[in-house]
């Protein structure tokens, strides 16, 4: 069986931000720091306690630091590692972005325009800036924070000066907004959370990195991924994922700076998707577990020189 991603193959999306390149910044050398436990509880027999226990081996030498946000619908199982750290959002604010539209449009009884709808596919499906920049600018202060009150996002602050990737975000509110994404709910319409899951579900397959690696081949999965390096804090690598099947409804986001770079923060995400993965869905003589791109990539977010 083979994971639920699209076949589609379109032009890379490192290339889509070529337009955008940030300022060249040398990669701040990650700075070893204590890390807190990470915090588990769940509705079945041992899991928290593996959970807790694979989670922190995946994170022994990494020097990242690292925001964890699990929950699994299924078994009532949930983690969390520096759950209100504020981090750059790079890319990952788009899955934000689009929902926004969706709840905007919802309020006025109305469907995406044709142009709205090819915004919303490029931004998500290929991470395209000058779709999301066009997107963030239509939506404008007002309705994007009307859409986070709503969405009980009371951590996330919109970036400014059109710095979308300046937003700052938790992993508590990225859960809060998957949990959206995935369950229905009077935020989102049940059209507009198929909608957002069939482009998480349809990225290029150089994005299909992050949360997705070891994700057994009985689920679907969505993802949205992201990356930026600045001056403090080295690369921030993201990656915010969903899954569904053999009997889990289950999402994930993990968000990392201090990489020393982007490869660096991928694997660390990854290292701790593995385990996660495996403790909720054991394999089975049938499954096949999902082996991420070896060449990841992602649209470099536009930043101010600092």
């Amino acid at each position: 069986m083979t994971h639920r991603f699209s076949r589609r193959a379109k032009a890379s999306a490192a290339a889509l931000g070529a337009a955008l390149l940030i300022p060249t910044v040398a990669a701040a050398t990650p700075a070893a720091a204590t890390t807190p436990a990470v915090s588990c509880t769940s509705g079945k027999a041992g899991l928290a306690a593996q959970l807790t226990k694979d989670i922190t081996a995946a994170l022994a030498d990494r020097k990242s630091t690292v925001a964890i946000g699990l929950y699994d619908r299924s078994t009532k199982t949930t983690c969390t590692l520096r759950g209100t750290t504020a981090f750059d959002s790079a890319s990952t604010v788009k899955v934000t972005v689009l929902a926004t539209l969706l709840w905007d449009a919802k309020k006025n009884n109305r469907y995406l325009t044709d142009d709205e709808t090819a915004l919303a596919t490029a931004m998500i499906t290929q991470s395209d800036n000058d779709a999301t920049s066009k997107l963030w600018k239509q939506l404008g202060p007002t309705k994007i924070n009307g859409f986070l009150a709503a969405a009980q996002m009371t951590k996330t602050v919109p970036g400014s000066d059109g710095y979308w990737g300046l937003t700052q975000e938790n992993v508590t509110d990225e859960q809060k907004l998957l949990q959206l994404v995935t369950a229905k709910n009077s935020v989102l319409s049940d059209n507009a959370r198929a909608y957002i899951q069939q482009l998480m579900g349809n990225v290029e397959a150089d994005q299909r990195w992050g949360t997705p690696a070891g994700a057994p081949s009985t689920v679907s999965v969505h993802v949205k991924n992201g990356w930026l390096q600045r001056s403090t804090h080295g690369w921030r690598v993201h990656s915010l994922g969903t899954f569904n099947g053999a009997g889990h409804d289950y999402m994930m986001s993990v968000l990392t700076q201090d990489d020393s770079t982007m490869d660096y923060g991928v694997t660390t995400i990854q290292d701790v998707a593995q385990a996660i993965h495996k403790d909720l869905v054991p394999a089975t003589a049938k499954t096949t577990r999902y082996v991420p791109t070896s060449r990841p990539g992602e649209a470099f977010v536009a930043t101010p020189a600092r």
